[in-house]
């Protein structure tokens, strides 16, 4: 479940990376997001078009619930922020609301631009298989970065 609509500002979660794509990411202190490449530190830098990923905490919540206790723990996963292979953790931002081409702003100095709504996933990725699921293509976001900065945990990320 997403934000109730209208939600055009929130925070950061959590600020995850990983090194290699298709990972489970983990949450780290802070990142610093380079102008047309993405994160550094993270495997999906200089990606092209999908330089950073968003997904909302309350997506996260929801699918936990559906999910049962057990998700993952056979395979020792945490369904929570970076499970789902998302930098960005986001809450009371509402991401459905997003069109392709909007902007967001974190931290004040980092500007983000929408490059993708979902994905498609024609082969299940490696979190599906550690997880029993993927909310990525049908509720994630991507963005490439306009103009950089470091992001941390408890910025607020908004519509520009």
């Amino acid at each position: 479940m997403s934000p109730a609509a209208g939600g055009t500002a929130g925070t950061v979660v959590s600020v995850n990376a990983s090194l290699k794509k298709g990972q489970i990411k983990r949450p780290v202190a802070a990142a610093v997001a380079q102008a047309g490449r993405g994160l550094e530190g993270d495997a999906h830098r200089d990606f092209g078009h999908r330089q950073v990923s968003l997904l909302a905490i309350e997506d996260i919540e929801a699918q936990k619930e559906r999910a049962g206790a057990g998700a993952g723990a056979a395979a020792g996963v945490e369904i929570g922020p970076g499970a789902f292979a998302e930098n960005l953790t986001t809450r009371g931002l509402d991401l459905a609301a997003l069109r392709v081409g909007d902007e967001l702003v974190v931290a004040g100095t980092v500007r983000l631009r929408v490059s993708q709504i979902g994905k498609d996933c024609h082969t299940h990725c490696a979190v599906y298989h550690l997880i029993g699921d993927c909310i990525m293509p049908a509720r994630g976001i991507f963005c490439e970065v306009l103009s950089g900065g470091t992001i941390r945990p408890g910025d607020a990320i908004e519509r520009a």
